[in-house]
């Protein structure tokens, strides 16, 4: 919806969204009202629908929604065709995890290489990923051009390695260093993950 402002709220549904109408989808169900999919997303009708309305709505009146079509239309929104590339800083134990676990390409990215300082994992590869010195991490950058980091590196290299990368041109970090990063002044988004808050909300659910 060209220069309509959709809400962080909203658009941090729409993962959801694909998540369940892809599952919807590998099932062959071929079609899904707004009622159904709003119990599967502990949502309501209404809800879901004025999700849907921001971009245009995607139903029709007495029909639902055409799961197939859903599904497209809410990967086109997500931009996840767009061959997105990332690398990641800090192959650490939950870098390593990262990259032999995490289904990049599901979520539209694809993971070119990783960077780390010990000697030890230099020329190696995790999972079919380069693993380079961060000497190499400039050249590697202005060269490539990947369009996101992945921050997986000890917390106090943190802002310095995020500022580099932002003057080197990345166009967006994924944040799992525990520091909250707010790179708004240069109008570079960031996604700060906390696992501690996750279990912390489940605490206070049980």
């Amino acid at each position: 919806m060209e220069g309509k402002k959709i809400s962080m709220a909203v658009i941090r549904r729409m993962p959801r969204y694909y998540r369940y109408v892809s599952e919807l989808h590998q099932n062959g169900v071929a079609r899904i009202s707004s009622g159904a999919l709003a119990a599967k997303m502990g949502l309501t009708a209404s809800q879901v629908r004025q999700d849907f309305n921001c971009f245009g709505g995607f139903g029709q009146q007495g029909y639902g929604y055409n799961v197939e079509n859903l599904r497209s239309s809410i990967r086109e929104i997500l931009k996840l065709d767009n061959n997105h590339t990332a690398v990641l800083i800090g192959a650490g134990n939950l870098g390593r995890a990262l990259m032999t676990n995490f289904k990049f390409e599901q979520s539209g990215f694809r993971l070119t290489a990783a960077f780390d300082v010990r000697p030890e994992l230099m020329g190696g590869s995790v999972a079919g990923v380069p693993v380079l010195a961060m000497e190499e991490l400039e050249n590697y950058v202005q060269r490539h051009q990947p369009d996101i980091a992945i921050l997986t590196l000890p917390r106090q290299y943190a802002r310095d390695v995020a500022d580099k990368l932002c003057s080197l041109g990345i166009r967006g970090i994924w944040n799992f260093t525990g520091v909250d990063l707010h790179l708004d002044g240069i109008h570079v988004p960031v996604e700060n993950v906390h696992f501690s808050e996750s279990l912390m909300t489940l605490s206070y659910r049980i």
